[in-house]
Protein backbone atom coordinates (compact mmCIF):
# COMPACT_ATOMS: atom_id res chain seq x y z
CA UNK A 1 0.00 0.00 0.00
CA UNK A 2 1.03 3.53 -1.20
CA UNK A 3 2.61 6.08 1.54
CA UNK A 4 0.26 8.80 1.50
CA UNK A 5 2.50 12.26 1.11
CA UNK A 6 1.36 15.59 1.66
CA UNK A 7 3.53 18.57 0.95
CA UNK A 8 3.64 21.79 2.60
CA UNK A 9 4.70 24.26 -0.51
CA UNK A 10 5.54 23.90 -4.09
CA UNK A 11 8.33 26.30 -5.21
CA UNK A 12 11.65 25.32 -6.50
CA UNK A 13 12.09 22.11 -4.13
CA UNK A 14 8.89 21.51 -3.29
CA UNK A 15 7.77 21.42 -6.77
CA UNK A 16 11.34 19.10 -8.09
CA UNK A 17 10.13 16.39 -4.97
CA UNK A 18 6.15 16.12 -6.68
CA UNK A 19 7.37 15.55 -9.91
CA UNK A 20 10.12 13.13 -8.95
CA UNK A 21 7.56 11.25 -6.80
CA UNK A 22 4.65 11.23 -9.71
CA UNK A 23 6.91 10.92 -12.52
CA UNK A 24 9.85 8.41 -11.02
CA UNK A 25 7.34 6.65 -8.52
CA UNK A 26 8.25 3.04 -10.09
CA UNK A 27 12.31 4.07 -10.34
CA UNK A 28 11.89 5.27 -6.45
CA UNK A 29 9.67 2.63 -5.97
CA UNK A 30 12.66 -0.13 -6.92
CA UNK A 31 15.28 1.34 -5.00
CA UNK A 32 13.40 1.60 -1.72
CA UNK A 33 10.54 -1.04 -1.54
CA UNK A 34 8.10 1.90 -0.94
CA UNK A 35 5.95 3.41 -3.09
CA UNK A 36 4.28 6.80 -2.72
CA UNK A 37 0.99 9.07 -3.16
CA UNK A 38 0.69 12.24 -3.35
CA UNK A 39 -2.11 13.34 -1.41
CA UNK A 40 -2.63 16.57 -0.31
CA UNK A 41 -0.46 19.84 -1.78
CA UNK A 42 -0.33 23.25 -0.12
CA UNK A 43 0.40 26.30 -2.33
CA UNK A 44 -0.58 30.19 -2.08
CA UNK A 45 -2.06 30.22 -5.56
CA UNK A 46 -3.56 27.27 -6.79
CA UNK A 47 -4.46 28.46 -9.96
CA UNK A 48 -0.51 28.97 -10.93
CA UNK A 49 0.93 26.69 -13.70
CA UNK A 50 3.45 24.06 -12.29
CA UNK A 51 5.91 21.37 -13.35
CA UNK A 52 3.48 18.74 -12.20
CA UNK A 53 0.21 17.67 -12.81
CA UNK A 54 -1.91 16.18 -9.62
CA UNK A 55 -5.36 14.95 -9.56
CA UNK A 56 -8.33 17.52 -9.02
CA UNK A 57 -8.58 18.22 -5.54
CA UNK A 58 -5.18 17.47 -4.28
CA UNK A 59 -3.82 21.13 -4.43
CA UNK A 60 -5.38 23.18 -1.96
CA UNK A 61 -4.51 26.99 -0.54
CA UNK A 62 -5.09 25.72 2.94
CA UNK A 63 -2.16 24.20 4.75
CA UNK A 64 -4.11 23.06 7.77
CA UNK A 65 -5.37 20.70 4.89
CA UNK A 66 -2.27 19.03 4.05
CA UNK A 67 -1.57 18.42 8.38
CA UNK A 68 -5.58 17.23 9.00
CA UNK A 69 -6.11 15.01 6.30
CA UNK A 70 -6.57 11.20 7.39
CA UNK A 71 -5.03 10.16 4.17
CA UNK A 72 -1.65 12.18 4.70
CA UNK A 73 0.66 9.79 6.49
CA UNK A 74 3.68 11.37 6.02
CA UNK A 75 4.21 15.52 5.60
CA UNK A 76 7.11 16.97 4.17
CA UNK A 77 7.54 20.99 4.91
CA UNK A 78 8.94 22.95 2.15
CA UNK A 79 7.25 26.40 2.33
CA UNK A 80 10.68 28.03 4.32
CA UNK A 81 10.30 31.27 7.31
CA UNK A 82 9.34 30.31 10.78
CA UNK A 83 5.44 31.17 10.55
CA UNK A 84 3.34 29.51 9.88
CA UNK A 85 5.86 26.54 9.35
CA UNK A 86 6.17 25.68 12.99
CA UNK A 87 2.56 25.51 13.96
CA UNK A 88 2.25 23.26 10.88
CA UNK A 89 4.75 21.30 11.77
CA UNK A 90 4.42 21.12 15.42
CA UNK A 91 0.31 20.14 14.49
CA UNK A 92 1.49 17.22 12.15
CA UNK A 93 4.03 15.79 14.75
CA UNK A 94 1.63 16.19 17.46
CA UNK A 95 -0.51 13.65 15.14
CA UNK A 96 1.63 11.30 14.97
CA UNK A 97 2.68 12.09 11.36
CA UNK A 98 6.23 11.98 10.39
CA UNK A 99 7.87 15.27 9.25
CA UNK A 100 10.74 15.82 6.71
CA UNK A 101 11.62 19.06 6.27
CA UNK A 102 14.40 21.37 4.56
CA UNK A 103 13.43 24.87 6.62
CA UNK A 104 17.15 25.57 8.22
CA UNK A 105 15.33 28.87 9.22
CA UNK A 106 12.64 26.83 11.10
CA UNK A 107 15.02 24.18 12.77
CA UNK A 108 17.58 26.90 13.90
CA UNK A 109 15.02 28.60 15.60
CA UNK A 110 12.31 26.27 17.02
CA UNK A 111 14.42 22.73 16.48
CA UNK A 112 14.44 21.56 20.45
CA UNK A 113 10.74 22.13 20.58
CA UNK A 114 10.03 20.43 17.54
CA UNK A 115 12.13 17.50 18.31
CA UNK A 116 10.82 17.07 21.66
CA UNK A 117 7.14 16.90 20.04
CA UNK A 118 8.36 14.34 17.56
CA UNK A 119 9.76 12.35 20.83
CA UNK A 120 6.53 12.43 22.38
CA UNK A 121 4.72 10.78 19.83
CA UNK A 122 7.58 8.91 18.44
CA UNK A 123 7.79 9.76 14.91
CA UNK A 124 10.90 10.91 13.29
CA UNK A 125 11.38 14.73 12.61
CA UNK A 126 14.35 14.31 9.89
CA UNK A 127 16.29 17.70 8.01
CA UNK A 128 18.75 16.42 5.97
CA UNK A 129 18.15 19.05 3.51
CA UNK A 130 18.21 22.12 5.72
CA UNK A 131 22.36 22.29 6.27
CA UNK A 132 24.18 21.45 2.82
CA UNK A 133 21.42 20.54 0.36
CA UNK A 134 22.43 17.48 -1.21
CA UNK A 135 25.18 16.90 1.18
CA UNK A 136 24.71 14.42 3.59
CA UNK A 137 25.93 16.09 6.95
CA UNK A 138 22.94 15.03 9.43
CA UNK A 139 22.87 11.90 9.82
CA UNK A 140 27.11 11.45 9.87
CA UNK A 141 26.74 14.07 13.11
CA UNK A 142 24.29 12.46 14.67
CA UNK A 143 24.13 8.73 13.72
CA UNK A 144 27.95 7.69 12.59
CA UNK A 145 30.16 9.98 14.44
CA UNK A 146 27.54 9.49 17.46
CA UNK A 147 30.90 8.20 19.49
CA UNK A 148 33.28 10.84 18.31
CA UNK A 149 34.41 13.86 20.48
CA UNK A 150 34.56 16.31 17.45
CA UNK A 151 36.28 19.46 18.17
CA UNK A 152 35.45 21.53 15.36
CA UNK A 153 33.51 21.80 12.77
CA UNK A 154 33.72 24.16 9.17
CA UNK A 155 31.68 24.42 6.44
CA UNK A 156 31.08 26.70 3.23
CA UNK A 157 27.40 26.44 3.39
CA UNK A 158 26.29 29.03 1.00
CA UNK A 159 26.40 28.50 -2.52
CA UNK A 160 25.31 32.35 -3.88
CA UNK A 161 28.39 33.85 -1.08
CA UNK A 162 30.51 30.99 -2.64
CA UNK A 163 30.17 31.58 -5.81
CA UNK A 164 30.19 35.30 -5.65
CA UNK A 165 33.78 35.16 -3.99
CA UNK A 166 35.22 32.83 -6.32
CA UNK A 167 33.84 35.24 -9.57
CA UNK A 168 35.57 38.34 -7.81
CA UNK A 169 39.04 36.33 -7.08
CA UNK A 170 39.07 35.22 -10.27
CA UNK A 171 37.92 37.25 -12.86
CA UNK A 172 38.95 40.60 -10.23
CA UNK A 173 35.39 41.46 -10.62
CA UNK A 174 33.69 43.90 -7.85
CA UNK A 175 30.89 42.81 -5.59
CA UNK A 176 28.26 43.98 -7.90
CA UNK A 177 29.29 42.58 -10.51
CA UNK A 178 29.46 39.28 -9.21
CA UNK A 179 26.26 39.36 -7.44
CA UNK A 180 24.30 40.66 -10.52
CA UNK A 181 25.83 37.33 -12.26
CA UNK A 182 25.30 34.92 -10.00
CA UNK A 183 21.38 36.61 -9.90
CA UNK A 184 21.28 35.92 -13.72
CA UNK A 185 22.13 32.31 -13.18
CA UNK A 186 19.73 31.37 -10.33
CA UNK A 187 22.63 30.97 -7.83
CA UNK A 188 21.01 34.18 -5.88
CA UNK A 189 17.45 35.65 -5.10
CA UNK A 190 16.51 39.03 -6.33
CA UNK A 191 16.95 40.03 -2.38
CA UNK A 192 20.07 37.97 -1.79
CA UNK A 193 20.47 39.64 1.96
CA UNK A 194 19.87 36.32 3.87
CA UNK A 195 22.52 35.24 1.76
CA UNK A 196 25.17 37.97 1.71
CA UNK A 197 24.46 39.33 4.82
CA UNK A 198 25.58 35.80 6.55
CA UNK A 199 22.02 35.35 8.21
CA UNK A 200 21.60 31.77 5.54
CA UNK A 201 25.10 30.64 6.91
CA UNK A 202 24.56 31.43 10.38
CA UNK A 203 21.26 29.31 10.74
CA UNK A 204 23.26 26.09 9.27
CA UNK A 205 26.07 26.80 11.83
CA UNK A 206 23.50 26.90 14.61
CA UNK A 207 22.25 23.67 13.11
CA UNK A 208 25.92 22.29 12.89
CA UNK A 209 26.96 23.26 16.21
CA UNK A 210 23.80 22.00 18.19
CA UNK A 211 24.23 18.45 16.79
CA UNK A 212 28.28 18.56 16.62
CA UNK A 213 28.56 19.39 20.40
CA UNK A 214 24.68 18.37 21.66
CA UNK A 215 24.36 21.44 22.49
CA UNK A 216 21.44 23.67 21.19
CA UNK A 217 22.94 26.76 19.97
CA UNK A 218 20.61 29.38 19.60
CA UNK A 219 20.85 31.22 15.60
CA UNK A 220 20.94 34.72 17.66
CA UNK A 221 24.07 33.64 19.73
CA UNK A 222 25.95 33.16 16.07
CA UNK A 223 28.57 35.79 15.55
CA UNK A 224 27.59 36.86 11.54
CA UNK A 225 29.79 38.97 9.05
CA UNK A 226 28.50 38.80 5.66
CA UNK A 227 30.56 39.38 2.01
CA UNK A 228 29.70 42.95 1.33
CA UNK A 229 32.85 44.69 2.50
CA UNK A 230 35.04 42.00 0.38
CA UNK A 231 37.12 43.94 -2.18
CA UNK A 232 38.25 42.16 -5.21
CA UNK A 233 41.80 44.14 -4.06
CA UNK A 234 41.78 42.28 -1.06
CA UNK A 235 41.38 38.88 -2.46
CA UNK A 236 44.36 39.89 -5.23
CA UNK A 237 46.47 40.18 -2.01
CA UNK A 238 45.03 36.78 -0.06
CA UNK A 239 46.13 35.01 -3.30
CA UNK A 240 49.32 36.51 -3.54
CA UNK A 241 50.05 35.73 -0.01
CA UNK A 242 48.94 32.20 -0.01
CA UNK A 243 45.65 32.26 0.68
CA UNK A 244 42.10 31.68 -0.71
CA UNK A 245 38.92 33.79 0.94
CA UNK A 246 35.61 31.83 1.89
CA UNK A 247 32.18 32.19 4.00
CA UNK A 248 32.79 30.03 6.55
CA UNK A 249 30.48 28.62 9.35
CA UNK A 250 32.40 27.65 11.90
CA UNK A 251 31.73 25.75 15.24
CA UNK A 252 34.02 24.52 17.93
CA UNK A 253 34.67 23.42 21.08
CA UNK A 254 36.43 25.30 23.04
CA UNK A 255 37.31 25.72 27.37
CA UNK A 256 34.39 27.47 28.13
CA UNK A 257 31.87 25.95 25.70
CA UNK A 258 30.45 25.73 22.30
CA UNK A 259 31.34 29.18 19.91
CA UNK A 260 29.44 29.23 16.76
CA UNK A 261 30.49 32.34 13.85
CA UNK A 262 29.79 32.85 10.23
CA UNK A 263 32.02 35.02 8.63
CA UNK A 264 34.60 35.46 5.38
CA UNK A 265 38.63 33.93 6.35
CA UNK A 266 41.11 33.47 4.53
CA UNK A 267 42.63 29.91 4.45
CA UNK A 268 45.92 28.85 2.96
CA UNK A 269 45.54 27.06 -0.45
CA UNK A 270 46.30 24.30 0.85
CA UNK A 271 43.37 24.08 2.90
CA UNK A 272 40.53 21.56 2.08
CA UNK A 273 38.06 24.08 1.69
CA UNK A 274 40.51 26.26 -0.65
CA UNK A 275 39.52 24.15 -3.62
CA UNK A 276 35.85 24.34 -2.61
CA UNK A 277 34.60 26.48 -5.80
CA UNK A 278 31.52 27.94 -7.18
CA UNK A 279 27.93 27.20 -5.87
CA UNK A 280 29.40 24.19 -4.48
CA UNK A 281 29.15 23.70 -0.38
CA UNK A 282 31.55 21.85 2.17
CA UNK A 283 31.55 20.77 5.63
CA UNK A 284 34.92 19.92 7.33
CA UNK A 285 34.78 17.86 10.28
CA UNK A 286 37.58 17.40 12.85
CA UNK A 287 37.93 14.88 16.10
CA UNK A 288 40.56 12.77 17.38
CA UNK A 289 39.62 9.13 15.89
CA UNK A 290 38.73 10.56 12.76
CA UNK A 291 40.90 13.27 11.95
CA UNK A 292 39.42 15.07 9.19
CA UNK A 293 36.41 14.11 7.11
CA UNK A 294 35.15 16.28 4.18
CA UNK A 295 31.30 16.19 2.70
CA UNK A 296 31.34 18.24 -0.51
CA UNK A 297 28.86 18.82 -3.64
CA UNK A 298 25.92 20.65 -4.56
CA UNK A 299 24.23 22.24 -2.14
CA UNK A 300 21.25 24.43 -3.39
CA UNK A 301 18.96 24.37 -6.18
CA UNK A 302 16.04 22.47 -6.49
CA UNK A 303 17.94 18.92 -7.68
CA UNK A 304 19.69 18.30 -5.17
CA UNK A 305 18.09 19.71 -2.29
CA UNK A 306 15.13 17.58 -3.27
CA UNK A 307 17.45 14.53 -3.29
CA UNK A 308 18.08 15.13 0.08
CA UNK A 309 14.38 15.33 0.93
CA UNK A 310 13.59 12.48 -1.12
CA UNK A 311 15.84 10.40 1.07
CA UNK A 312 14.32 11.84 4.37
CA UNK A 313 10.88 10.86 3.19
CA UNK A 314 12.29 7.04 2.12
CA UNK A 315 13.66 6.65 5.80
CA UNK A 316 10.77 8.21 7.46
CA UNK A 317 8.41 6.41 5.62
CA UNK A 318 10.26 3.06 6.26
CA UNK A 319 9.95 3.88 10.16
CA UNK A 320 6.32 4.69 9.67
CA UNK A 321 5.82 1.07 8.10
CA UNK A 322 8.01 -0.16 10.44
CA UNK A 323 4.98 -0.20 13.22
CA UNK A 324 8.19 0.73 16.31
CA UNK A 325 8.10 3.29 18.19
CA UNK A 326 10.87 5.42 16.92
CA UNK A 327 13.74 6.34 19.26
CA UNK A 328 15.19 9.68 18.98
CA UNK A 329 18.47 9.88 17.10
CA UNK A 330 19.06 13.40 18.33
CA UNK A 331 19.40 14.73 22.04
CA UNK A 332 20.80 17.79 23.99
CA UNK A 333 22.40 17.99 27.20
CA UNK A 334 23.01 21.74 29.33
CA UNK A 335 25.98 23.36 27.89
CA UNK A 336 27.49 26.64 27.59
CA UNK A 337 27.59 28.88 24.66
CA UNK A 338 31.03 30.97 24.48
CA UNK A 339 30.84 34.22 22.73
CA UNK A 340 32.91 34.95 19.43
CA UNK A 341 34.82 37.78 21.38
CA UNK A 342 36.31 35.31 23.61
CA UNK A 343 37.29 32.84 21.00
CA UNK A 344 41.14 33.25 19.56
CA UNK A 345 41.41 34.36 15.79
CA UNK A 346 44.12 35.94 13.91
CA UNK A 347 43.51 38.76 11.21
CA UNK A 348 44.63 40.18 8.06
CA UNK A 349 44.55 43.72 8.23
CA UNK A 350 44.98 45.98 5.32
CA UNK A 351 45.97 50.01 6.43
CA UNK A 352 46.23 52.99 4.22
CA UNK A 353 48.87 54.81 6.19
CA UNK A 354 51.14 57.60 5.59
CA UNK A 355 54.51 56.90 4.73
CA UNK A 356 56.81 58.56 7.06
CA UNK A 357 59.25 57.16 10.29
CA UNK A 358 57.75 55.98 13.13
CA UNK A 359 54.38 55.16 11.68
CA UNK A 360 54.80 50.87 11.89
CA UNK A 361 56.37 51.77 15.74
CA UNK A 362 53.17 53.56 15.84
CA UNK A 363 51.09 50.52 14.86
CA UNK A 364 53.02 47.76 16.65
CA UNK A 365 52.16 49.78 19.70
CA UNK A 366 48.91 49.82 19.34
CA UNK A 367 48.57 46.24 18.82
CA UNK A 368 50.60 45.44 22.06
CA UNK A 369 49.10 47.96 23.50
CA UNK A 370 45.54 45.55 22.75
CA UNK A 371 47.61 42.23 23.55
CA UNK A 372 48.30 41.61 20.10
CA UNK A 373 51.45 40.38 18.19
CA UNK A 374 52.07 40.82 14.66
CA UNK A 375 53.13 38.26 12.83
CA UNK A 376 54.16 39.61 9.62
CA UNK A 377 54.24 42.82 7.77
CA UNK A 378 53.98 43.45 3.97
CA UNK A 379 54.02 47.11 2.96
CA UNK A 380 53.33 48.55 -0.88
CA UNK A 381 53.64 51.45 -2.39
CA UNK A 382 55.94 54.27 -1.89
CA UNK A 383 55.42 57.75 -1.67
CA UNK A 384 53.42 60.50 0.50
CA UNK A 385 51.22 57.22 1.31
CA UNK A 386 51.46 53.13 1.96
CA UNK A 387 49.45 50.11 1.74
CA UNK A 388 50.78 48.24 5.02
CA UNK A 389 49.06 44.56 4.85
CA UNK A 390 49.42 42.82 8.18
CA UNK A 391 48.70 39.61 9.67
CA UNK A 392 48.53 39.07 13.88
CA UNK A 393 49.52 35.93 15.58
CA UNK A 394 46.56 34.30 17.50
CA UNK A 395 44.92 36.59 20.03
CA UNK A 396 40.66 36.83 21.42
CA UNK A 397 39.05 38.33 18.67
CA UNK A 398 37.83 41.02 21.78
CA UNK A 399 41.39 42.30 21.51
CA UNK A 400 41.57 42.25 18.04
CA UNK A 401 38.85 44.05 17.38
CA UNK A 402 40.25 46.55 20.11
CA UNK A 403 42.83 46.99 18.00
CA UNK A 404 41.04 47.36 14.81
CA UNK A 405 39.11 49.86 15.93
CA UNK A 406 42.19 51.89 17.97
CA UNK A 407 43.76 52.32 14.69
CA UNK A 408 41.11 53.27 12.65
CA UNK A 409 41.90 56.74 15.11
CA UNK A 410 45.70 56.63 14.90
CA UNK A 411 46.32 60.04 12.98
CA UNK A 412 48.66 58.23 10.90
CA UNK A 413 46.44 55.63 10.26
CA UNK A 414 44.34 57.04 7.10
CA UNK A 415 41.75 54.06 6.91
CA UNK A 416 41.54 50.72 8.12
CA UNK A 417 40.72 49.46 4.40
CA UNK A 418 40.13 45.79 5.40
CA UNK A 419 40.04 43.72 8.40
CA UNK A 420 39.69 39.53 7.21
CA UNK A 421 40.07 36.83 9.56
CA UNK A 422 42.82 33.69 9.33
CA UNK A 423 41.79 30.03 9.23
CA UNK A 424 43.05 27.03 9.34
CA UNK A 425 46.76 27.92 9.94
CA UNK A 426 48.58 26.44 13.69
CA UNK A 427 50.63 28.87 15.46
Amino acid sequence: MAVGIGVLGAGTVGGTLIRRLTQEGAAVAAKSGLAFEIRRVAVRTPAKARSFTLPPGVVTDRPWDVVEDPAVELVVEVMGGRDPAFDLVRGALERGKPVVTANKELIAARGPELLEAAARTGVPLLFEAAVGGAIPIIRPLTETLAGERVERVTGIVNGTTNFILTRMADEGTDYGTALAEAQELGYAEADPTADVSGADAASKASILASLAFATWVDPDRVFREGITGISPIDLGFAAELGYAVRLLAIAQRTDGGVSARVHPAMIPLDHPLAAIRGATNAVLIQGPAIGELLFAGPGAGGEPTATAVLGDVIDAARELRSGSQVVPRISFRPGSVVDAAEVPTRWYLRLEVADKPGVLARIAGTFADAGVSIRSVWQEGRGDDATLLMVTHEALEKQQRAAAATLAHLDVVEEVAAAIRVEGETE
